[in-house]
């Protein structure tokens, strides 16, 4: 169980951004940020024609979710299958771990997006580039396996590319692809904020993507929580995953409970990260005036939540007055069904 010394909110968006031609990254690892021992992510933004270049994460799958913009992705699986998507807002995407991909902004505007992977101690600084590799393995070993001459080598990237300026791409442009209409889905593409939301009248939506959604997505689930002025994420946990959090827009509250009386209580602001163990026990409340929205994932494929509410109202009264020292009067008020998302208090009682 994590220490009740560490700190559980991180200022992803304050941090000075990797700059290169047509994109930026933030990025917060356990390193950056100790508590997030399971789970890492990543900030990052392309201009129209912007570049994430060829690479794969040796240690790491990949989930991502569009906040802004739209992008293209191409992925290449062991099995020699190709596939291209295009992305927009409320997307989502998953590279399973080891699988060679690229990302490339295709306009009109800048496209920004989180990206999600399932290894706390990954970097997004230390990905296997395509560009990195050719430079340092011997020339004449490359124009062998290229089928170029040591002229031609030569007039390649001495060092890793990371971010590359190139055209916006077009269909026309294409070798050995076509674009029909695009699927809502398809092997690589879910679209989550298109998904129909469990709603808590008053208090919020959520909408979850598992691996039953999203087959491919093996190793995390996705979430959109957005939670109304004044209403609670009530107390719950979650026993099979760490939770990771950015927070899109709005303000938060949460306490991290970590057993034997250490509790930690953090404050977010938009551009945050947050995080909570597996199995600890936490609420989110929505501490401003607008809605606060943000963006969850867990390392696992499947999502598991045990709400408060639902546990104490599956225990017969007479366990709960016991538990608690209470009278069958105020153990008849606590809870006797899931209450999810909690509407805010208009007045609460001393």
């Amino acid at each position: 169980m994590a220490s009740a010394s560490l700190q559980f909110r991180y200022p992803l968006e304050q941090q000075e951004p990797k700059l290169g031609p047509g994109g930026s990254t933030r990025g917060a690892s356990v390193r950056e940020f100790p508590a997030s021992v399971g789970l890492a992510g990543v900030s990052m933004r392309l201009a129209p024609g912007g570049m994430r270049e060829l690479h794969w994460h040796a240690n790491a799958a990949e989930w991502a979710y569009v906040l802004t913009g739209y992008c293209r992705t191409t992925i290449l699986h062991p099995d020699g299958t190709t596939y291209l998507d295009d992305f927009g807002p409320g997307d989502s995407w998953y590279f399973p771990k080891g699988y060679g991909h690229s990302i490339q902004g295709v306009g009109p505007g800048e496209c920004h997006f989180i990206l999600i992977f399932d290894n706390g101690d990954f970097s997004e600084d230390h990905t296997f580039s395509i560009t990195d590799f050719i430079a340092h393995v011997p020339p004449a070993v490359a124009a062998q396996s290229l089928g170029l001459s040591l002229a031609e080598v030569a007039r390649l990237p001495k060092q890793e590319v990371y971010f590359a300026q190139g055209q916006v791409p077009n269909d026309q442009s294409l070798i050995g692809a076509t674009r029909p209409i695009a699927e809502l889905t398809s092997r690589h593409r879910y679209p989550l904020a298109a998904q129909q939301p469990r709603r808590a009248p008053g208090g919020g939506t959520q909408r979850v993507v598992t691996a039953a959604e999203f087959p491919i997505s093996t190793t995390i689930t996705g979430s959109l929580l957005e939670i109304e002025p004044g209403a609670l994420r009530e107390l719950h946990w979650h026993p099979n995953a760490d939770e990771w959090q950015y927070y899109i827009s709005g303000t938060a509250e949460m306490t991290v409970f970590l057993a034997q009386g250490q509790a930690v209580t953090e404050q977010f602001a938009a551009g945050d990260v947050g995080y909570v163990p597996m199995g600890a026990g936490h609420y989110i409340k929505n501490t401003g005036s607008e809605v606060c929205r943000l963006l969850l994932g867990f390392n696992s494929g499947h999502y598991e939540a045990i709400d408060l509410s639902r546990w104490l109202a599956s225990n017969p009264p007479a366990l709960l007055m016991g538990n608690f020292g209470i009278d069958a009067e105020l153990a008849a008020k606590l809870p006797a069904t899931e209450r999810f998302i909690v509407p805010p208090a208009t007045q609460l009682v001393p």
